[in-house]
């Protein structure tokens, strides 16, 4: 598996680059390398990858999630449209000259080197073309506890599948859609209309067919013709130690069939860590809260600690202040990238009783005076 570069190293941006810093570092690139610009063959590849890079880190969300997880928080997270989905490159484009002027390529090349004629609903793609099926965002609720090692969960995903009668075709055993006489198959019907302003060619889909290209006189009894059904489909899936909530899981070809016979979609599982009643969490450190009495914060102490992995006996230094954190180096959350686990910060509360004895009141005040002459 190839290694991919880091995206601020593929700029050739500080980490700390502001957006502009980001954006004109991408124009001069994008001239150098848009395969309008250059011939080499390598040129669409170097292309692609520095506007990739440009679409994560000209995104806030996109580079802030980055900037935490590397490239598993971007891939992870992101199909490769999205990640693409809201930049404006026809404007970066035409201010280095690669405009409507080249039409077939400039920024409409763009949507063809990352996706293809089919991508994202770029110029060329027509009914003939199989569509991608539909993504599917599942969200998972977790323990603290099941975050720590990691767990194989299995999960229950509805999802629309192929049909088991007709395999997809919508017909009845035994029968074959027909093509469409009104569209040919194509599932559009293209007009063209002369105008002041030029000849204009609109393109819609078929009426007949719906857009489908197809005719089908016996539609299959289970799925009435669609092709597809609901089904449920339980799938294993590994949740890698340490991910936190926000995090999603990528699972290639998981999601939603296609409805033209082309690839399915993806599953994304989102992660959702419940609240523990013990631990709080930053980032890889975990936060819990200790009650000692004011005579153990006074003269120190030796108390029980609980952890993610057991109890364990923590000292007390003489002479604890309350709100006083102490660090159990090891015991926190594992790092999704390193696997190495941060800290359990122990945030001290001293306890003040609220009912004492007289002889209680006694010692006290005893105490007091031998404060004050010390």
């Amino acid at each position: 598996m190839t290694t991919k570069r880091d995206y601020y190293e593929i700029l050739g941006v500080d980490k700390k680059a502001s957006t502009d810093d980001i954006k004109s570092s991408y124009r001069k690139l994008a001239m150098q390398y848009h395969p309008d610009k250059n011939k080499a063959h390598d040129a669409e590849e170097k292309f692609k990858e520095i506007s990739e890079a440009y679409a994560v880190l000209s995104d806030h969300e996109k580079r802030r999630q980055y900037d935490r997880f590397g490239h598993p928080g971007i891939d992870q997270r992101y199909s490769q449209e999205d990640i693409f989905r809201g930049i404006n490159f026809e404007d970066i484009l035409r201010e280095v000259g690669i405009g409507r002027h080249s039409f077939g390529k400039g920024m409409e090349s763009v949507f063809n080197i990352f996706f293809g004629n089919s991508g994202m609903g770029g110029p060329g793609r027509g009914r003939n073309v199989p569509d991608r099926g539909r993504d599917i965002l599942y969200g998972l609720a977790l323990d603290l506890e099941d975050i720590v090692d990691g767990k194989i969960v299995e999960l229950e995903i509805p999802r629309t599948d192929m049909c088991d009668i007709c395999h997809g075709s919508g017909s009845r055993p035994g029968t074959y859609p027909k093509q469409c006489t009104t569209c040919t198959g194509s599932g559009q019907i293209s007009r063209t209309q002369d105008t002041p302003f030029g000849r204009i060619m609109t393109t819609s889909p078929c009426g007949t067919c719906r857009g489908t290209g197809r005719i089908i006189d016996s539609p299959c009894v289970l799925c009435n013709g669609i092709g597809r059904v609901q089904k449920k489909r339980k799938i294993e899936v590994k949740i890698p130690p340490g991910l936190d909530t926000g995090s999603r899981l990528r699972l290639l070809g998981e999601g939603e069939t296609s409805n033209n016979g082309g690839p399915s979609g993806d599953l994304y599982v989102e992660i959702n860590v419940k609240p523990h009643n013990i631990f709080s969490r930053n980032g890889s450190d975990l936060i819990m809260e200790s009650s000692i009495s004011f005579v153990q914060a006074a003269i120190g102490s030796e108390i029980i600690v609980p952890t993610l992995d057991g109890k364990i006996r923590m000292k007390v230094q003489p002479g604890t202040q309350n709100g006083q954190v102490y660090f159990i180096k090891g015991k926190g959350m594992p790092d999704p990238h390193t696997r190495v686990k941060g800290n359990q910060i122990v945030r001290i509360k001293v306890a003040v009783p609220t009912k004492l004895t007289e002889r209680q009141i006694d010692l006290l005040k005893e105490f007091e005076k031998l404060d004050k002459n010390s």
